[in-house]
Order: C-alpha cells, then structure tokens, then sequence
C-alpha cells in the first residue's frame, strides 16, 4: 500500500461547503479522494505544458464524411504518426456525420503537433484533445 500522509488546510467555510456539493455531486466517496483527483488534474495539465513530458491523449473529432478526401487525410495523417497514434474508434452520428475518437500516446508536444493537424483538416467540425498523463502518480 501507498505512504499516506495526512495533511491538514484552512479553508473558508462558504468554500467548503461549494467543495462538499461538488464532492455530492460527483459522488466521491471522501473529500480526499476529491482532493487526490483534483491534485492529479492539475499536475497533468501542468506537466502538459512541457513539450518532453510523456502523455498519453484522445482527440475527439466530428466531421462530414461526404467531404471530399477528408477520410483520405485522416488516414494518411494516422498514417504519418503510426509512432503516436494507438487505436482508434470510429462511430456513424447519422447519415452525413461521423464521430471518430483517436487514442495517442508519446511527446505532449508531438500530440499537440499532431492534433492540430488532424483538427485543422478541412470538414472538420470539432476537434477536442483531451491529455492524461502517461507516467505512474501516486
């Protein structure tokens, strides 16, 4: 098991009592679970910002796939980055759109270099990247 260390906050109590609604709300079992997710959000978005740091990613993205050679360019572009990109999902919306969900892993910089590429295609409707860090937290 874990080394937990127990550590203890001032906090005004009208916060806290918003920190208890968002712990009801997103049924945590204890604020400290709470807190540790919190913790690791904030760190992995932090560690995103430097381009070295291991993360893995999904990217979202929606489009018409009528649009002429759209599916050609995604394709090459996955293609083009077998070393970043892992899997990917592919779902019908309706008759003219689909939802495509791409799951990366490597470089943050390389993921975001990537993504853009991806997003920016013409017939793209919406793109979303969405990080998780790669490296073991406690």
């Amino acid at each position: 098991m874990e080394n937990i260390v127990r550590f203890s906050v001032s906090i005004e109590g009208e916060l806290l009592d918003e920190f208890d609604r968002y712990c009801k709300e997103n049924h945590f079992a204890t604020r400290s679970e709470a807190i540790r997710q919190i913790f690791r959000q904030t760190l992995t978005a932090q560690a995103w910002e430097s381009d070295d740091h291991e993360t893995a990613a999904t990217l979202t993205i929606v489009y018409d796939h009528h649009r002429a050679n759209l599916a050609d360019s995604l394709l090459h572009l996955q293609h083009e980055h077998t070393d970043l990109v892992v899997a990917t999902t592919h779902v019908h919306l309706d008759h003219d759109t689909c939802l495509e969900v791409i799951i990366l892993r490597g470089k943050a910089g390389k993921l975001r270099h990537v993504a853009s590429q991806l997003k920016g295609l013409k017939g793209i409707r919406q793109g979303q990247l969405v990080l998780a860090n790669a490296q073991a937290t406690p």
